[in-house]
């Protein structure tokens, strides 16, 4: 009976030891949210104190790898019912606290990839410092794999070694990869014992013909499933080369053909403007090397009167010239007005001539008048002998006709 009561005291006295400390909970250490929702992580604490004059709760963020240190969301003081937030979280987070229940719950608006992470609930109330201030619970942003991408790593060639490989650029958790084959037929294949799958990546050895086919990639989590399709053909090393090689030959070949093209057109203007300033060269020493003589030839010129002429006689023989063409012009002008006097002289008769073809135009006329007012009498003279003539022919038949009766016979109506 003694060993009994022994042990249940002990248990009194460590009940009672217990009683009276603060204690702070998350009722679960794993919270999973889809990206973009509003969450709320709970937490809730007790003292040995009834009524506790001052209680701060704060809320914090911890750090993850690539951060240096823990990040305060926000800390709610009870003695003026105040809550200050951080400028990261200020519209974003709200902290619920109510101190006679024990309360201390935080709210996330929007939540993005960069909540996820754990989070730490801490209560601080002066006089009761013992027990367990503060818990942990770590949340996990779910978000649905994207769209992977297939790739093919190494030369397609008999006999090489390949790797395919496959990753989704998002997903939370991080998602998992599963490849898939099927030959040419649309019919699965049995994997090469060589052939390893892991992390996306898909390792095949000494590949052959019967490596051909159709792979797919399937990444998945907790919300759901993508994936990318590949078509996978081998060759033979000579076809290769040979394709390889048969696209060098015609490179070359277009290459030397342009190049070619480019030289010759270089070359025809090269020779082009040599010979242009060949015959403008030849000219200007014919020109300058031979002057006009006085019958109006052209004589060569030596060195010498190149060197012993002075450059006034040039301008002076500029000037002759210039008066010379000046007087040719007035020649040309005088021509041209004793042409004009030829040509008016010319109208004039021609003018003269025409009046007298006009007054003999006119003596016809008149002498056609005369004649066609003759013919005219002469015509009715003899169309009203004619009438007259006529006139008598019908008086003497009338006088030669019978009498005509004077009943008419009566008409007889015949039938047919």
């Amino acid at each position: 009976m003694g060993c009994l009561i022994f042990p249940l005291a002990l248990l009194c006295l460590t009940l009672v030891s217990g009683v009276g400390s603060l204690e702070v909970i998350i009722p679960q250490k794993l919270y999973e949210h889809a990206r973009g929702d509003n969450i709320t992580l709970p937490c809730t604490f007790t003292s040995k104190l009834t009524t506790p004059g001052l209680v701060i709760v704060t809320w914090s963020a911890l750090k993850v790898k690539q951060e240096t240190e823990d990040t305060v969301i926000a800390t709610f003081y009870s003695h003026n019912g105040r809550t200050d937030y951080t400028s990261k979280y200020e519209r974003r987070a709200k902290v619920d606290v109510k101190v006679a229940t024990g309360k201390a719950d935080l709210r996330l608006y929007s939540i993005t990839m960069d909540e996820n992470r754990s989070y730490e609930c801490r209560v601080q109330i002066p006089g009761d410092d013992e027990g367990t201030p503060a818990d942990i619970a770590e949340m996990v942003v779910l978000v649905a794999p994207s769209t992977p991408i297939c790739k093919v790593v190494g030369e397609t060639v008999y006999g090489q070694d390949i790797k395919l490989t496959c990753h989704s650029e998002e997903g939370s958790p991080p998602p998992t990869y599963k490849w898939d084959s099927r030959d040419v037929r649309n019919m699965p294949k049995v994997k090469d014992a060589r052939t390893t799958d892991e992390g996306g990546v898909m390792s095949l050895f000494n590949i052959t013909k019967d490596t051909s086919g159709y792979y797919t990639c399937t990444s998945s989590n907790k919300i759901r499933s993508a994936s990318c399709n590949l078509t996978l053909t081998v060759m033979p090393p000579s076809m290769l080369g040979s394709v390889g090689q048969t696209a060098g030959i015609i490179a070359g070949v277009v290459a030397a053909l342009l190049i070619g093209i480019i030289v010759i057109y270089c070359c025809c203007c090269k020779k082009k403007a040599k010979d242009e300033e060949y015959a403008m060269g030849v000219r200007e020493e014919e020109y300058r090397d031979k002057e006009p003589t006085e019958n109006g030839e052209r004589r060569e010129l030596r060195d010498e009167d190149h060197a012993e002429r002075d450059p006034r006689d040039d301008r002076r023989d500029e000037y002759g010239d210039g008066r010379s063409d000046y007087n040719d012009r007035r020649s040309d002008y005088d021509d041209r007005r004793s042409d004009y006097d030829d040509r008016r002289s010319d109208y004039t008769e021609r003018r003269s001539d025409n009046d007298d073809r006009r007054s003999d135009y006119t003596e016809r006329r008149d002498r056609y008048d005369d004649d066609r007012d003759r013919r005219y009498d002469d015509d009715r003279d003899r169309r009203y002998d004619d009438d007259d003539d006529r006139d008598r022919r019908d008086r003497r038949d009338d006088d030669d006709r019978p009498p005509l009766p004077k009943t008419k016979p009566p008409r007889q109506d015949y039938d047919y």
